[in-house]
């Protein structure tokens, strides 16, 4: 985090670095800044321009304008309130989101939730990658400065470059680079939204029709696992390097509102144009970040592509920095920074094959959020419950002993995932991903009308499996939380001990 004196993110006159931290408990002496230092980093990630498109995305579940602001309202705070309380961890335990997990599941237990983890991360780089090329593209080729696939190509060499490079060089880059994103787009941002704002119809926006409840719930769900659900598994990467006495309710509300603010700006003047312009709306859908270009005076295409590139880049950065972690605590013995490369190359050609092979984007995101949505919503409860009971910070090298209190593969943690989990795929739909219509399976044997009823789209699973999971864990695992607190603390290590 940043200090008074360092805006940028750093200590005052230290030169950036890669970062030597892995999966190391941050010691006393590099703890630093306030909660509200965590608004840069939240901001930045969330402030881009795709926040427009979830507008689109939401009428595709055939709901009015109110509907999908209820929606959209509920399904971001909501879920980026669940990223508030996993920050909390990482001021108690000063160690990554997918260490401090292991005080639940154990300290090999723990990668299974790691491995999803590190998928779901990955996969979100390599979208946020993928729309940053296309969009880049996009406005290249309105100006007549190229177009087509070799364009295509030099743009996605640049935006990998800039991810990559932040996700190795580490926490002091992307603490200096989210501040400069938070300043720039967000000004660039208002600007768009200046300039397009006649291309709102409020009479056509208010005359699209509502839907039924179901597809409230389901773009709710939509919601939630686009935003908040999408970065839960990683909130308390940045909380860490606050000191310890941090107030955990400004750590909940900083995180809440850094990464609340922009998407709820973005959603509601999505909402207002995708309603607007059929045309538009379908536009999105295909290239959801370079069709927004096609309202734009020329004149201010390149300030757009500024604001959409810095601004998938920042969420991409702090993916890629993140799935670094959680490949390490997945059981990978290599350095933070070699991990987040391995990553990048795993990003680099999932974003190839986004831009040019890919027909479908929208249907295959919505799969891909949809399905990684589920088992993360199961370990976030077991996550949240078990950081609920806990009445005492965590015995840090306790979580790299597996014969320390925090034990080696408590089965009561992963059955619950595991069950919540396929509750949850049960009740999800996705036909529009073809690899992914085994879903749905409970529908009909819980009387919801099958895979073609009306609850096919309310994507229930979603909700099911965080229930599921945080209701179990708070009645099987307090008698095992209550004795491992119970016990004298362990010798503190501010080392990283070898996974086992």
């Amino acid at each position: 985090m940043t200090s008074p004196q360092d805006p940028l993110g750093g200590a005052s006159g230290r030169s950036l670095r890669v970062e030597t931290h892995g999966l190391d408990v941050i010691e006393e002496a590099e703890r630093r800044g306030t909660p509200r230092t965590l608004f840069q980093p939240w901001f930045g990630a969330n402030v881009s321009v795709l926040g427009l498109g979830y507008g689109a995305f939401a009428y595709g579940f055939g709901i009015s304008f109110r509907q999908a602001l209820a929606a959209g309202v509920l399904g971001i705070v909501v879920s980026f309130l669940l990223c508030g309380f996993t920050a909390v961890a990482g001021k108690r335990g000063s160690a990554p989101t997918m260490v401090l997990s292991r005080a639940a599941y154990g300290v090999r237990g723990n990668r299974l939730p790691a491995v999803v983890s590190w998928m779901l991360t990955v996969g979100w780089e390599t979208v946020l990658t993928a729309l940053a090329t296309m969009a880049t593209a996009t406005v290249l080729g309105r100006l007549g400065w190229g177009g087509g696939t070799r364009t295509e190509v030099a743009a996605l060499v640049v935006v990998a470059a800039l991810t990559v490079v932040g996700g190795v060089m580490g926490f002091d880059l992307i603490m200096r680079i989210q501040t400069w994103i938070t300043v720039v787009t967000g000004v660039l941002t208002l600007g768009y939204i200046a300039l397009v704002a006649d291309h709102v119809h409020w009479s056509a926006v208010s005359a699209v029709p509502a839907g039924s409840a179901q597809h409230f719930i389901g773009a709710l769900v939509f919601m939630m696992t686009g935003f908040g659900l999408g970065w839960v598994n990683a909130a308390a990467d940045y909380s860490r390097y606050l000191p310890r006495d941090s107030a955990g309710r400004a750590v909940i509300g900083w995180t809440t509102f850094g990464a609340s603010l922009a998407p709820l700006v973005l959603l509601v003047f999505g909402l207002l144009l995708a309603g607007s312009s059929p045309r538009l709306n379908a536009a999105i859908a295909a290239d959801p970040v370079g069709a927004l270009t096609t309202i734009l005076p020329a004149w201010f295409l390149v300030p757009f592509a500024v604001v959409a590139v810095l601004g998938l880049v920042g969420g991409a950065v702090l993916d890629i920095y993140s799935s670094g972690l959680a490949l390490l605590s997945a059981g990978v013995r290599v350095p933070r920074h070699l991990a987040a490369l391995l990553d990048g190359l795993l990003m680099i050609a999932g974003a190839i094959y986004i831009v040019f092979f890919a027909d479908d984007f929208l249907g295959q995101f919505t799969g891909f959020l949809t399905t990684l949505g589920v088992p993360i919503a199961a370990w976030a409860g077991v996550m949240l419950a078990d950081l609920l009971l806990r009445r005492r910070d965590y015995d840090e090298g306790d979580l790299f002993r597996p014969h320390g209190r925090y034990g080696d593969v408590p089965l009561v943690p992963l059955f619950l995932t595991l069950a919540a989990t396929a509750v949850g795929w049960g009740l999800v739909t996705n036909t529009s991903a073809a690899w992914l219509t085994w879903q749905g399976y409970l529908l009909g044997p819980f009387g919801l009308g099958g895979r073609t009823g009306s609850w096919a789209y309310a994507n229930l699973g979603v909700l099911a499996a965080l229930a599921l999971a945080f209701l179990g864990t708070l009645l099987l695992g307090r008698g095992r939380v209550r004795d491992q607190e119970a016990l004298a603390p362990g010798p503190a290590t501010g080392q990283e001990v070898p996974n086992p």
